[in-house]
Formats: C-alpha cells, structure tokens, sequence
C-alpha cells in the first residue's frame, strides 16, 4: 500500500521538491499539499508548477490531513507548530526539516512524539547524517590539541544563522568530547578578542547568492589540519531524505527519531 503523504509549504522551493519526489516514487501518493492561507497558490493543482496535473489541490485547511499516513514539514516554526497540533489531533506521523526552534518549541515537538511518531532532522541528506557519524570519531579521537571551526553558507534568502544544521555538527563535536555546545560555542569575533580559548567551537555564518548549503568542520591541530565537508548542489538530497523517513515512520505510531535513526547509524 503506498504511503499517503502531505507536505506543508507545498508552493515554496523545498515543497515542490517533496512534490515532485513524491508523485515519481511507486510506493507514495500525494495525499495533500498545504500553504498558508492568503496564498497565491491557493487552489491550483499542486502538480502544475510540473506542467501537469495530478489531482490533488493546494489548500490551507488542516483538514486535509486527515487520512494521511505522515506530513513533511520545511516550514518556519510557527507553522511546524500549528501542523503538529494538527497532526496529533488526526493521528497523522511527521517528518519536520524546519530550523530555528526555542527550547520551548523544541520541547513541545518532544512532548507530541508521545502521539505521534516523529522525525525531526535539521537536515535530511543521508551524506550529512553520515558526516555526524564521522564527527562523532572525531571528536572522540581528536579531543586534545585540536581547535574546532564549524563554517556554513546558505543563499541569501535564509533567515536563522547559523544554520540548524551547522548547530547539529556543533553538538555532535561537543558531545562527543564531553561538553555541551551551550558552554563550547562560540558564534562571533569582533576587534581585540584575544587568542582562541582552549575547549571553544567557532561558527562562522556565510550568506549569499543560491548557495543551497555547506558545511564544513575542521579540526586545526600544531602541524595539520583535517577538514570534513559536505556541499549540496540540489535539494533533491533533501526530499529523497524525507521519503526515506516516511518509509521508516511506516510502521510506527509514536515516538522521537532523527536521521541518524532512519539510516541506521546508531
């Protein structure tokens, strides 16, 4: 039986993505494609930026969940948490990609995950979900002697900095050495900062043009450098992530997960 799924956001850049990939996989329907109310795209056929049609119109009621098996949310947070009351309320499982949450929101998400099954991922490529597992080795192994710099770059529409997935490469490097980003992070430098405090993480945040999103750790020791990148140069790696989610949601009515769940890697 194919999974039923709905996508929020279903108009922007990432929910045309998750459109697309849906209606080409043979085990998924489009069960429903969401926007905000007072949307321009309100009404049309979720398929036509694909110059076609495939039967399932854009709405904004929350409804229209109802029935659907999961729902991938690439919103903004306020939006996440208006579907995820929805989504408990229909029985409906979630896949949410959406960065730039509070504790509070974040907790709320947590609190949900007893209803419903939940992935919450700041990003859903297998190549970055396999790059936190690298960085969990070396963290572990490179704990002394070895300063750490998280750099990111994103198009210049992003809105949160740094990116929730550079927090993530962050943390992973944190916890792996035995401290909490919270106390590690550092995330500007600006006039006479004085030399690089022992135990620190740096951030450095890049916006600009269409960049879809890099990231790169490094790890600068006396006498080398190890550099651990991933570029993404499509989305596609994003939606075919959320699919590879719902797959692994399939079977379950609640709980909290993340990629790193999905793929295995624990």
């Amino acid at each position: 039986m194919a999974i039923r799924i709905a996508i929020a956001g279903a108009s922007g850049r990432m929910g045309r993505m998750l459109v697309e990939a849906t209606l080409a996989a043979a085990d998924c329907q489009l069960h429903a494609a969401l926007v905000r109310p007072g949307s321009d795209s309100l009404g049309q056929d979720a398929a036509a930026f694909l110059g076609k049609d495939c039967g399932v119109a854009i709405g904004a009621d929350l409804k229209a969940l109802e029935g659907a098996d999961v729902l991938i949310d690439f919103t903004r947070p306020e939006g996440t948490l208006a579907h995820l009351a929805a989504c408990r309320a229909y029985g409906v499982n979630m896949i949410i990609g959406t960065t730039g949450f509070g504790d509070e929101e974040s907790a709320a998400i947590h609190a949900a995950a007893g209803d419903i099954a939940i992935v919450h991922a700041y990003n859903m490529s297998a190549g970055v979900n396999l790059l936190v597992k690298l960085l969990e080795i070396a963290g572990k192994a490179l704990n002394v002697g070895y300063d750490v710099e998280v750099i990111e770059m994103h198009h210049r529409m992003k809105v949160d900095a740094p990116s929730g997935t550079a927090l993530m490469l962050g943390e992973t490097v944190a916890e792996a050495q035995g401290r909490t980003l919270k106390d590690a992070a550092v995330y500007a430098r600006e006039g006479i900062t004085g030399a690089r405090e022992s135990g620190t993480i740096g951030f450095a945040t890049l916006r600009g043009g269409d960049v879809i999103g890099d990231h790169t750790v490094i790890f600068a020791g006396l006498g080398e450098r190890i550099e651990i990148s991933h570029k993404a140069s499509n989305r596609t790696i994003y939606a075919q992530g959320s699919l590879r989610a719902a797959h692994f949601l399939a079977d379950k009515t609640s709980g909290f997960y993340d990629m790193q769940d999905v793929l295995g890697l624990r």
